[in-house]
């Protein structure tokens, strides 16, 4: 009878397990599919966009970005790239396209601001158009994503046009972690239910985020959430509270970016994310304990039931173990990246694990979070 007890007992834990193992997936369906390459152009008028850029040493990554702007199919652009500092030929780069593409030096960075934030109301200030396109250095556009974001955005009547991009995973830590992270952000935003009208979700992508420029002075812009790491999302949530519609999309045909150059920068850029600059010691417990009650431990069942002589355990184990390693080498191949890479999705576990328990560390002693040879003091 014991033994029985604790067989439905795995049971429920398997079921629980795989229920949350479904939730990103189920996301991933949802996700909408704006038109990419090789369908009808646009139709109607063509409102300036101007795109902003903040850089901060982009020298090996802003040319190519540039060049895809060069290549937009959209009509009526100004391109506005705000340099912060650059020590590295991000400014002759520049400068050598001049005039089709201005030059803002970033003034000084004030206390309380973050310096992206800081670099993308100055540029806000300087652009002249009806859209405001905030857009990372490291991305690469298609000729066809400004278009179709200006589409999107005039069609559905929405203030916040946000594409997904296809994340190019180079270093083989990337190829591990960089599927695990898109599954973390997937789950922990519920990311398609932004596009719902009636639902509570914010969230943007920082690499390629468009808005409505009335929309953006209304909700405050960069200057309401200056003191925030992950501004693409506090600005969402700014677009939602103040009732603008939002829009994101999967769009891999359309932006392309590799977010870090080396596993160095995968790591400072991941721990940033992680820690944002209001710590909670509860959530990053909470987190740690999630990574290891729905990744880990199910993996312990099938070794568990095969130990122990208990084939009821050890075949909830087995279903577990298919269950989650399919899942991941799935997810992985639909990243564009190596499915096999899916199979060591246990290590990116343990990666986040990892960055997970060092930001709370670094929360409890209150040191702040470094990026890009800058500090951001934490707040409670």
């Amino acid at each position: 009878m014991l033994a029985l007890a604790w067989t439905l007992l795995f049971l429920t834990y398997a079921v629980v397990v795989l229920v949350f193992q479904g939730v990103p997936i189920y996301l991933a369906y949802q996700m909408p599919h704006p038109r990419g390459p090789g369908r009808p152009s646009r139709t109607g008028d063509s409102p300036l966009v101007s795109v902003i850029i903040p850089a901060r040493n982009e020298y090996p990554d802003l040319g190519t970005c540039l060049d895809g702007l060069a290549a937009q199919t959209y009509p009526s652009l100004e391109i506005l790239v705000v340099d912060g500092g650059s020590t590295d030929g991000t400014r002759e780069l520049v400068e050598a396209r001049a005039p089709r593409v201005v030059l803002i030096d970033e003034p000084p960075l004030p206390d309380g601001w973050v310096g992206k934030s800081w670099a993308s109301w100055t540029g806000a200030h300087a652009a002249r158009g009806q859209f405001l396109l905030f857009l990372d250095a490291d991305t690469r556009p298609a000729p066809e994503a400004v278009e179709t974001a200006v589409d999107w955005a005039q069609n559905d009547h929405a203030d916040l046009v946000t594409f997904a991009s296809r994340i190019e995973m180079v270093g083989v830590w990337e190829k591990i972690v960089m599927p695990f992270y898109v599954q973390m952000v997937l789950t922990y935003f519920r990311t398609p239910r932004v596009n719902l009208p009636d639902s509570r979700a914010a969230m943007a992508n920082g690499q390629f985020l468009l808005v409505r420029r009335g929309a953006y002075d209304q909700a405050g812009g960069h200057e309401a959430i200056r003191d925030r790491v992950l501004e693409d999302v506090a600005l969402a949530e700014r677009f939602r509270s103040a009732g603008k519609t939002l829009r994101v999309g999967w769009t891999p045909e359309l932006v392309t970016t590799r977010m870090y150059r080396n596993s160095t920068e995968m790591y400072e850029g991941l721990l940033k994310t992680v820690s944002g600059v209001r710590f909670s010691a509860s959530r990053q417990l909470g987190f740690a304990v999630g990574l290891v009650v729905f990744y880990w431990l199910p993996l312990a069942l099938l070794p568990v039931g095969l130990a122990t002589g208990s084939a009821g355990v050890a075949v909830v184990g087995a279903v577990l173990w298919v269950a989650l390693f399919g899942k991941h080498v799935a997810l992985t191949d639909a990243m564009r990246g190596s499915g096999a890479y899916g199979l060591l999705f246990p290590v990116a576990v343990g990666y986040y694990l990892v960055l997970v328990l060092v930001a709370l560390r670094r929360g409890l002693g209150h040191r702040p979070v470094q990026w890009k040879g800058r500090s951001y003091r934490l707040t409670e």
